[in-house]
């Protein structure tokens, strides 16, 4: 428990003060509804979730089955439309453009340093190490009194291991801002996730999405789970009605088919286990690094001019080699049997 952390200070003046837009499905949402301006005459579209409605919006049913599946409760769940409106909405209530500042660990997800150039906010970096641990005194260091959030992505993107849980928590105990844990490939990890320490630690933010265990990347559903007063602050400053009826609805669908998750979860790490055998057999691959991702990064000669040639044969990686410590290295996404197959097809014909 961090006991010196104090939420409103670190909350922008503007959002203390904020009276949230009050939409008309606050105060009702059943009964003869001529409250909306909306088009009583129906949708064009044949379905039975009322299109022509306004969604909840604050999508109860969905945050509480999300937070029965991660042992936390309703009140600790936000929603939203990926888990970049909860990033985005993070700078928005605890940075102020042109004075805060937060701190990033590259290699690592870039959306963090984009939203922060969106919203005017400095970026200060610390490097992973070589082996992509963090390196936590550096990064105490850095924390200046203008810091208000820290960025870990655990597993990490691009490199697909998890961050030592010591060093989270050595960075939960110890720093007074808001530590932003970004979870998006924890189910594929054998390490336990960070969502119950949210009731431990009231300066913890764990963003979660459907995207990739769940495989609903096309409905763009996004969680954050932290301390009540957090989200307070993320209902009150996001859109009215950011998550859709149909988005709802497939989510609440995913979580009803939780074996099929967890099937395919078990047949990509599987696969995952039998692609590192294939790559480490390779002469040009000089390094498969520790998955605990969906993916793969591994350092081959001349990585670029591999990376185009798999393109020209219909295979398509990420080229990681402009990453720091990542040089020479490709970024590949766990696929079927059948594509990850013509992947190691087309690779060995190209390193010959």
């Amino acid at each position: 428990m961090n006991k010196k952390f104090n939420l409103e200070r670190i909350v922008r003046k503007n959002i203390l003060d904020l009276k949230p837009y009050r939409s008309a499905r606050d105060d009702f949402d059943s009964g003869i509804l001529l409250d909306a301006n909306e088009n009583s005459c129906g949708s064009p579209i044949k379905s039975d979730l009322e299109l022509n409605r306004y969604p909840l919006p604050y999508q109860e049913k969905l945050r509480s089955v999300i937070a029965e599946y991660r042992k936390v409760d309703t009140e600790n769940v936000f929603v939203g439309v990926g888990s970049d409106e909860a990033i985005d909405l993070l700078f928005r209530i605890f940075c102020s453009p042109g004075k805060d500042k937060v701190i990033t660990n590259p290699p690592t997800y870039g959306m963090y340093k984009v939203s922060a150039n969106i919203n005017n906010i400095k970026v200060d970096e610390v490097l992973l190490t070589p082996d992509f641990q963090l390196q936590t005194e550096q990064i105490l260091n850095r924390v200046t009194d203008f810091t208000k959030l820290i960025f870990v992505c655990s597993p990490n993107n691009p490199t697909a291991n998890d961050m030592d849980r010591k060093d989270i928590i050595h960075l939960l105990e110890n720093y007074d801002g808001l530590v932003v844990v970004d979870e998006a490939y924890i189910d594929f990890s054998e390490q336990a996730g960070f969502a119950e320490e949210v009731k431990n630690y009231p300066n913890l933010v764990v963003l979660q999405t459907l995207s990739k265990a769940f495989g609903l990347a096309g409905i763009r559903l996004g969680i954050a789970i932290a301390n009540p007063e957090v989200i307070n602050y993320m209902m009150k400053v996001k859109a009215p009605y950011n998550v859709n009826k149909l988005t709802s609805q497939a989510a609440l669908n995913g979580f009803e088919n939780l074996e099929s998750v967890q099937k395919n979860i078990g047949s990509i790490n599987s696969e995952k286990n039998r692609i590192v055998a294939k790559l480490e057999n390779l002469a040009h691959v000089e390094k498969v690094f520790p998955s605990d991702a969906n993916f793969l990064l591994f350092k081959v000669d001349d990585a670029l001019n591999v990376y185009k040639k798999l393109a020209d044969s219909g295979v398509i990686v990420r080229y990681r080699g402009n990453e720091p410590h990542c040089e020479n290295c490709l970024r590949m996404t766990i696929g079927t049997t059948q594509e990850n197959d013509q992947f190691l097809s087309s690779l060995i014909k190209i390193l010959g």
